[in-house]
């Protein structure tokens, strides 16, 4: 990757019940930030359907399909159209009774380079994930590509260091979250505008603390709860693309579909190491408490 700049792109949308229509949202987007010089494509966790994850319902283990299966084979003929990698996002039926929530990467040339299966999986009122996904088993090990190596992790996973720190120590050379996180509406804008701050800040010391280019893209627009017994969730969108010193350099609005590009200067990661040695001055003689639940 060296001397080299990578273009970036995030496809950021709203959801309905129409599979169909999804999917065809995303390619748009997708061919929009290939016309606009992209040649990495993220798009956001789960973009094919509704985050269903909201109640728990044995009906939606219908959404879920196998890797390779047909969302992968569509979107493998447009990377392979393009020429532009593509990370997906797909509810992944490995077997029966046994599904996760993976991050497939699409290749320039259409084939699979990769997949990771989402590791942390939330169990939270709104966002019931235990019901529908097993905890992943492919460990922390990036995706080699025609772009590079790919860091790719999944929503949840965002808000731990230990696995942007593990990305990185395995040679990832960005980091990259598909996501769907939103506000309860009954919270206060003081309450939000605190979450979201919380959510952008965590993301920003990621890229900071392991010097590495950091690409998250959310799902934006209100989707109501199935069940009606919760108000449903507000998406806040704000799919960003950040630098390895953490600064903001793309950044979509909370509430709008919107396709959001930027140019990576890939050779200031190693740079930065050298001005900042983070991982030089790691004391990994001292760290083996992080291996227990907690320390009583």
């Amino acid at each position: 990757m060296s001397g080299r700049n990578l273009k970036v792109g995030l496809v950021q949308q709203t959801c309905c019940a129409d599979t169909g229509a999804n999917l065809e949202a995303s390619i748009a987007g997708i061919e929009d930030a290939a016309s606009q010089g992209a040649q990495l494509v993220l798009l956001q966790e789960l973009h094919s359907s509704l985050y269903f994850c909201q109640t728990e319902d044995s009906a939606n283990f219908s959404l879920a399909e196998p890797v390779p299966g047909a969302l992968t084979g569509t979107l493998g003929e447009v990377a392979a159209d393009l020429g532009v990698v593509i990370v997906a996002s797909v509810f992944e039926r490995r077997a029966s009774g046994l599904y996760h929530n993976t991050a497939v990467v699409l290749d320039a040339d259409g084939t699979i380079a990769g997949r990771y299966r989402k590791m942390h999986i939330p169990d939270d009122p709104g966002f019931y994930e235990k019901f529908y996904f097993t905890p992943g088993d492919l460990g922390f090990t990036p995706i080699d590509t025609a772009v590079g190596k790919l860091g790719v992790l999944v929503c949840w996973d965002q808000w731990y260091p230990e696995a942007a720190r593990l990305m990185a120590l395995a040679g990832a050379e960005l980091l990259l979250y598909p996501t769907a996180i939103g506000w309860d509406r009954r919270d206060d804008s003081r309450e939000q505008a605190r979450q979201q701050d919380a959510w952008l800040t965590v993301q920003r010391g990621h890229a900071v603390a392991n010097c590495l280019p950091v690409l998250i893209c959310n799902r934006t627009g209100y989707e109501p709860d199935p069940s009606g017994q919760a108000d449903g969730i507000q998406f806040w969108g704000s799919s960003a693309i950040v630098g390895p010193q953490g600064e903001m350099l793309a950044r979509a609005s909370s509430d709008n579909d919107e396709v959001v590009t930027a140019s990576l200067d890939l050779d200031r990661c190693e740079k930065l190491r050298q001005m900042w040695p983070f991982l030089r001055d790691r004391r990994i003689d001292a760290y083996q408490d992080l291996q227990r639940r907690f320390r009583d």
